[in-house]
């Protein structure tokens, strides 16, 4: 069955973006839709995709920083006033089952009422929500098996995973430096969606609050442009594709983002965009 890869946001950090929405990524798998991080916007990114809100089978999120999970709960919410029936596994490190149960809580009015007014089924029993203890393989059906491998992005747990299809394999890195662990999870995957920040443009990111704290978990916790292309190369996937990009363009211009990391890297280089299908 074939399989596609939607990159429905692209940029990097919490701060909305007129250029990029916040990050999220949808793997669709016939008429089977499968989402690695729901960033601020993705029900409406899934819109403009034309992805239907029923095809959601999981959702997996990377880490617990607002810009791979603030619309988690929200995309499966609007998606159940649309026309969601599941059942949906959700997944993601720990405290994620506890995230849930918080965002049901502030759904439950609403709920309620649409239960009543619409005859809508009922919202809590159609999610489920699982927090990854162990590294390996925490999702499969009859279209995908997911595979999670822990990344080094402190101060905080964070999850890279991979999903296998029966045509073509996909990782999505999260946010991470590099790690060895990430390069084994991607080993011979045919595209790697891999977080860049470009150290050179992130100052005027520092002028806002902070700034020297913040660069020091920039550096410490995310990966250079110039090293991008040499965790593909190691892993030695088909394609790597560049998304997550900190500063967002146009700070930056896509051939920069792809000079660093053919440095590296000799196989086929994609600067991401969002709504962009590969």
């Amino acid at each position: 069955m074939k399989s596609s890869l939607v990159l429905l946001g692209t940029g990097g950090g919490p701060t909305p973006k007129s250029e990029r929405n916040a990050a999220c990524n949808a793997i669709v798998v016939g008429d089977a839709t499968y989402i690695i991080d729901a960033g601020n916007g993705i029900a409406r990114q899934m819109a403009f995709a034309k992805l239907p809100f029923d095809s959601i089978r999981a959702m997996g999120i990377t880490h617990h920083h607002s810009d791979h999970n603030a619309d988690a709960g929200t995309l499966l919410h609007l998606a159940w006033c649309a026309n969601l029936q599941g059942p949906v596994e959700t997944f993601g490190p720990a405290p994620w089952s506890k995230i849930w149960e918080s965002f049901l809580a502030y759904a439950d009015t609403d709920v309620q009422i649409r239960k009543v007014d619409e005859g809508r089924p009922d919202f809590a029993s159609m999610v489920t929500a699982r927090d990854v203890v162990d590294p390996g393989v925490v999702y499969e059906d009859d279209r995908v098996r997911i595979s999670a491998a822990w990344v080094n992005h402190p101060p905080i747990p964070a999850l890279a995973y991979r999903v296998d299809t029966e045509d073509r394999s996909y990782v999505i890195s999260g946010d991470t430096t590099p790690c060895e662990s990430l390069i084994e999870l991607a080993r011979g995957a045919d595209v790697l969606v891999h977080e860049v920040m470009h150290i050179p443009s992130i100052d005027p990111l520092l002028k806002r609050s902070n700034g020297a704290r913040l660069r020091e978990h920039l550096i410490n916790s995310h990966t250079s442009s110039t090293d991008v292309g040499g965790i593909a190369e190691q892993a030695g996937v088909g394609q790597l594709v560049l998304s997550h990009f900190v500063p967002g363009s146009p700070a930056v211009p896509e051939e920069i983002w792809l000079a660093d990391a053919r440095a590296g890297f000799g196989g086929k280089i994609v600067a991401g965009r969002d709504l962009m299908v590969i």
